[in-house]
């Protein structure tokens, strides 16, 4: 049985950001919402938040059963963030892609990043038509390490 490109956490993206496109959205990004923050220190969201923090950018926790991450106010989804959102780093099962991407959408976010073994091709390609940079399957700490 053929994997589904749009639901399977093993597809392969059928387009991303060039490296010179990740480039200078890690250059102008300032504010991060990480949606599916954990607050436990050896979960990979928790790690790449922290260490974005403690690079400068302003990190909002999405997470609605929490309510505080990091030090910083926890939201239930990216609607209740009160605040623009540069990029929206996706941690969640690519199953609820879609319903971020509506929400990063309504926002107005400018990039949908979609951390390592997350894609969804089909709601990645929404986000790009509505005007979002498209990240994915790659991870924000190890990209912005890397420039």
């Amino acid at each position: 049985m053929p994997m589904n490109q749009n639901t399977n956490a093993c597809a392969t993206p059928l387009f991303n950001a060039t490296n010179d496109e990740i480039e200078q959205i890690i250059k102008i990004s300032k504010t991060i919402a990480v949606v599916g923050l954990s607050p436990k220190p050896e979960r990979p969201s928790h790690d790449v938040a922290l260490y974005l923090k403690n690079h400068g950018y302003k990190i909002i926790p999405v997470n609605p059963a929490q309510k505080e991450i990091l030090g910083e106010t926890c939201y239930g989804s990216l609607q209740d963030v009160p605040e623009k959102i540069d990029i929206v780093d996706v941690f969640r099962d690519s199953s609820a892609v879609p319903e971020i991407v509506d929400q990063a959408i309504k926002i107005g976010a400018k990039t949908l990043w979609l951390q390592l073994g997350i894609v969804h091709n089909e709601a990645a390609d929404r986000a790009k038509k509505s005007g979002l940079n498209v990240v994915m399957n790659k991870c924000l700490k190890i990209e912005h390490q890397a420039r």
